[in-house]
């Protein structure tokens, strides 16, 4: 099966997200199979992305042709769409937006730029946001989603999404997820889902968070490396105006993330 680029979740517009030759093709995986371990396992990871993943895509290319939303993209088929449909292409952009936001485990992994500023304005801090984030993962009945999304305006907000719920039915920009069903966990987790939850967060790329609030806001995000279109390639530091994400200088933005209001 032909795969698309995992940067088109990164650095391009959501809204983009367009059929190849009238089909939608499977993500590739940004790292390897076991990249993710011991976190999540290459035998998950194959289960996950190579059958689940994958039938979700054969699934919609299959019942997309003859209705009036197969020349859409994505995201505006998310939007539109009821029934099976709306449960294949759900779960296609929720698992491309997943696959693509991990990366390798990285100690201390705490978000930095402007998506720090954000957390810190809307939760006070880094840890009362994880600790709401979590909570949402582990009291969604079911099957699910938790979403971190952010509206026009860049305000944040925490959301559970039943099945193949996306925040952009509510027009909310999707920026993180963690995905609570158990083909994500079982293999290496049992029913521990809180414990799996937890362990998401040495996974997260923050750049690519970052990257996505702010294509959402009418400022570009300066990121210093990756696509050269999406940012100034200056560094990381943020200018003065807080137009870009800091992740490659100091430390500040990194201290308001993760200190708590006393």
């Amino acid at each position: 099966m032909t795969t698309c680029n995992a940067n088109l979740y990164t650095t391009q517009e959501l809204a983009q997200t367009m059929p190849h030759e009238g089909k939608f093709p499977l993500v590739a995986l940004p790292y390897s199979e076991d990249a993710l371990e011991p976190f999540i396992s290459k035998e998950t990871i194959l289960f996950h992305h190579a059958r689940h993943l994958k039938a979700y895509v054969d699934n919609l290319n299959a019942a997309l042709p003859g209705t009036s939303l197969h020349a859409l993209s994505l995201e505006e088929v998310v939007q539109k769409a009821e029934g099976s449909i709306l449960n294949n292409a759900g779960q296609v952009l929720n698992h491309n937006l997943y696959f693509t936001q991990l990366r390798p485990p990285t100690e201390h992994n705490i978000p930095k730029g402007r998506i720090a500023d954000a957390i810190k304005a809307r939760f006070g801090c880094f840890d009362n946001f994880k600790k709401e984030f979590i909570e949402k993962g582990v009291t969604l009945f079911g099957s699910g989603w938790v979403w971190l999304s952010a509206d026009k305006q860049g305000n944040l907000y925490i959301t559970q999404e039943q099945n193949a719920g996306n925040p952009v039915r509510q027009g909310l920009r999707p920026l993180l997820c963690f995905d609570v069903w158990e083909h994500a966990y079982y293999i290496d987790y049992r029913n521990r889902r809180a414990e799996h939850l937890q362990g998401l967060w040495k996974l997260i790329d923050w750049e690519v968070v970052c990257k996505r609030y702010c294509q959402g806001r009418e400022n570009n995000c300066s990121l210093g490396r990756h696509d050269n279109d999406a940012y100034s390639g200056k560094g990381g530091n943020c200018d003065k105006s807080g137009k870009s994400c800091n992740l490659n200088g100091d430390n500040t933005h990194q201290e308001k993330a993760s200190a708590c209001n006393r």
